[in-house]
């Protein structure tokens, strides 16, 4: 699962790279920032109900 993460926060910050360079792109920036952000949230809160799982 980690993994997965890992490979759609890098997808997500290639997409806000893309989007900031070329100017008619900054939907795709900021769309890019939202799932970066949300992405993170997700692994977070699943990392720490492993946690309390397993304690």
């Amino acid at each position: 699962m980690l993994t997965v993460i890992v490979i759609l926060l890098v997808a997500w910050a290639v997409l806000v790279v893309v989007g900031f360079a070329i100017k008619g792109l900054l939907w795709l920036a900021i769309i890019g920032i939202i799932l970066f952000i949300g992405t993170l949230v997700f692994g977070f809160v699943r990392r720490s109900a492993r946690r309390k799982k397993s304690v």
